[in-house]
Parts: structure tokens; sequence; C-alpha cells
């Protein structure tokens, strides 16, 4: 009977070492997911918004993006995204976004969610707070930014 329990035992602890091995691994895959989605939220914001760099927007932007806004309602046009973008790089005020905090989640073999608060800023000085939901699509080794919600747009007090 002692040799079927120290069998029993030590198939337990074979087990629970290949759970903690699998939780591992997933950590290391959420800390590299959050690290990618992090990079290209600040490429996206960062320098293509912040900068005006069309071209990058262009690249991360999904040919069939859908962007809801709680202002204006629903484009799916990516070449309009494009001219709203050139648009405010037109403007007299610079118009800029600051990330104030995001979770990150993964949505399967697809992509990954991003949550968050920012604040955009005009010539420098906070006008006002907006959040914020992506769908980051992996397609290859790219992220393409798939879907926006853009809701609670709020003006900062002052």
């Amino acid at each position: 009977m002692a040799p079927m329990i120290n069998i029993l035992i030590l198939f337990m602890l074979f087990l629970s070492r290949q759970v903690t091995a699998q939780t591992n691994s997933d950590v290391l895959k959420m800390d590299l997911l959050k690290t990618e989605i992090i990079k290209m939220d600040s490429l996206l914001f960062d320098v293509a918004f912040n900068q005006c760099d069309a071209a990058l927007f262009k690249k991360i932007i999904a040919d069939d993006v859908e962007f809801y806004d709680d202002r204006s309602g629903l484009s799916t046009s990516k070449p309009n995204e494009i001219k709203s973008l050139l648009a405010k790089c037109e403007r007299t005020e610079k118009l800029t976004r600051k990330l104030n905090s995001c979770t990150i989640d993964k949505l399967g073999d697809f992509g990954a969610v991003q949550i968050g608060e920012h604040t955009f800023y005009i010539d420098g000085k906070p006008e006002g707070t907006g959040k914020f939901i992506h769908i980051w699509e992996r397609k290859d080794n790219d992220w393409k930014l798939k879907r926006i919600v853009s809701y609670e747009h709020r003006p900062i007090k002052k």
C-alpha cells in the first residue's frame, strides 16, 4: 500500500509542476502581448497622431477599420480616417494625446483588446479626457487596429 501512496504523491507533484510551468509560460506570453500592444499604442498616438506621421497611421489602421465615436457616430472608411488625421495636423493649434491607463487582454488567436483612458491636449494644455476600446488583430507578425470605440469624452474642468 505504501508504494502506491508514494507513486500517487510523485504523480501529483509531477502534475503540479506541469501546471506551474504552463502558468509561467502563460504569464510570459501575456507580458509579451502587453508589451507589443503598448508599443503599438505608442506608434499609433505618440508618433502617428501626435507627430502627424500619416504613412505610419495608414500602416497601423486595418483596411476594414470600424471607428465608433460618441460624438460623430460610425466611420468605416480608412481613407476618411487618414483625411481626418491630415486635417488635424493642418490646424494651427497642436492637438496631442497622452495615454493615462489601459488594460490589455488576448482575444484567442485573433489578437488583443485594449481598454483605456487618455487625455487630449491643445498646445500642451489638457483639454479633455476620453475612454477607448481598441481591437487589435495580429496578421502574420504585424498588428492592425481593426475596431475602435471612443467614448465618454469630457472636457477638463478649469
